[in-house]
């Protein structure tokens, strides 16, 4: 046990307290609360967002250099703060402190980027066929954004949202996951000690079910930014419909990777497992799928299990541990139901599929790393996202066959081929219907300048990332003048 941090919440430009609190429990050890966070209500959080909306028209107003020079410096206090911001996310989260380091960097990259675009043009001169007219094209921000922010990647995707929204001039109302919220706040901190107006940014903790309604209908909200399950996402999207509120959601996933007879099957083995376990699966982009060519599924399988099982499994600080605990016990039990079902539907369990053993993995969370061998696609664990450690594997006589299995779903997400073949790549890339797709790559790890999102019940049409996310954080303004 450890000493627990009493956070507040950061709403109307001031930290927040509340005598209502959410324990913020630690995955590799479940009876461990290493903070508390406000648990802010419905009245409080409508009280607070109209100063997003004061924050907004102030940070609109802000010198564009000077908005870039507070995201720069935001970024140089997340890398002085890296080693105790990592030893944080990978408590609270359950990742390794490796993979939790590696976050608080790429976080930081995301404020460099879109710290640096300041200095870009920010709009366009046009011809006009009226005489003396001057027409030029500006874009502006759109006011007040809503980042709801998932729980497996806690720092990270609030930086992927706060920095473009922030550099576009917006004021942003972060609601992070009630599993994870301390990160957040954080994040929150190192963006207020940079400089940024207290009320541009509002950080509201709470429990959904008695918050959410009060931040989504509330009208000094211009624009949402979700990342979450599917079925959330969707719901959000109802709730918006009909009012003038945008809406960007990037959603679930069930990656596949293509692994043909042609293949390097060591490289395809080695990325595979590292997509898939890395991180206990708990991705968006994780590979969850392998089609692999018959003649070489035997040989791909023994690979792919040796490495599952040479895989340490432990808590998230311990230095050997390659894979740490999932979120939560809900989600140990979801996952474990999801193989139970595949075992049961007549998927072959090759490896994992169980808790671990041993009085240290039974105080956590964990999930084994499983591979399943699947005689069809007929099986729900074929179908159905289980954001664990499990790689499920089916063969396939052909490319062709392979891509039209990707295909069948639901998702869109990300996907990734493995060849030598030059025109298996080209095939591949035109047919494959996902938003990102990699050939001898992992299904995940892109970087902050790739633009990212997914297509079908992955994601909707505005792209996270890049230069392309500005598009959903700022509107279009055309502007003519006649000299006379």
């Amino acid at each position: 046990m450890t000493d627990t941090i009493r956070f507040d919440a950061h709403i109307g430009g001031s930290w927040t307290g509340s005598s209502a609190l959410i324990d913020v429990r630690e995955p590799s050890d479940w009876d461990n609360v290493i903070a508390r966070v406000p648990a802010l209500t419905a009245d409080v959080v409508r009280d607070g967002l109209a100063t997003a909306r004061k924050g907004a028209r102030l940070w609109a107003d802000t010198n564009a250099l000077t908005r870039g020079q507070i995201l720069f410096k935001t970024a140089a206090i997340l890398r002085d703060r890296s080693a105790e911001l990592a030893t944080l996310l990978a408590r609270e989260n359950g990742k390794t402190l490796a993979e939790a380091t590696g976050e608080v960097a790429k976080s930081a990259e995301f404020f460099e980027f879109y710290g640096g675009l300041a200095r870009l043009p920010y709009g366009d001169l046009i011809h006009d066929a009226r005489p003396n007219t001057t027409t030029t094209v500006r874009h502006e921000p759109v006011g007040v954004v809503l980042a709801i922010t998932p729980w497996n990647d806690p720092l990270l995707t609030p930086a992927r949202k706060l920095a473009p929204a922030l550099a576009a001039g917006n004021a942003v109302v972060l609601k992070p996951a009630s599993n994870t919220p301390a990160i957040a706040l954080e994040l929150t901190r190192a963006l207020l000690d940079a400089g940024l107006p207290s009320e541009a940014i509002t950080t509201v903790t709470g429990k959904a079910g008695e918050i959410a309604d009060a931040i989504i209908e509330s009208t000094e909200i211009d624009a949402i930014t979700f990342t979450g399950s599917t079925r959330v996402g969707l719901d959000l999207q109802r709730k918006v419909a009909g009012r003038n509120v945008r809406i960007q959601c990037e959603m679930g996933g069930k990656n596949a990777a293509i692994v043909l007879a042609d293949a390097d099957l060591e490289l395809a083995a080695q990325t595979v497992a590292a997509a898939g376990f890395g991180q206990a699966g708990q991705r968006c982009t994780a590979t969850s799928r392998v089609l692999v060519e018959s003649s070489v599924k035997d040989a791909f399988i023994k690979r792919l299990v040796a490495i599952a099982d040479s895989m340490t499994l432990g808590p998230s600080l311990a230095r050997d541990t390659v894979v740490g605990p999932l979120i939560s016990r809900d989600q140990q039990s979801e996952v474990i139901g999801h193989v139970a079902r595949a075992r049961a539907e007549g998927a072959t369990v090759v490896t994992g599929g169980d808790t671990g053993e041993g009085s240290t993995l039974e105080r956590g969370c964990y999930v084994v790393p499983t591979v399943i061998d699947c005689d069809s696609a007929d099986v729900s664990i074929w179908r159905d996202e289980v954001f664990g450690p499990v790689v499920a594997v089916l063969a396939v006589s052909s490319l062709q066959e392979a891509i039209e299995l990707a295909n069948a779903s639901d998702y869109g997400l990300s996907s990734a081929l493995f060849t030598t073949n030059l025109a298996a790549t080209d095939v591949f890339l035109r047919d494959i219907e996902t938003g990102q797709a990699a050939v001898n790559l992992p299904t995940s790890g892109w970087d902050v300048h790739h633009p990212f999102g997914g297509f079908k019940l992955s994601g909707s049409p505005y792209k996270e990332q890049g230069l392309e996310a500005l598009g959903f954080y700022t509107r279009t303004k055309t502007c003519a003048v006649r000299s006379v």
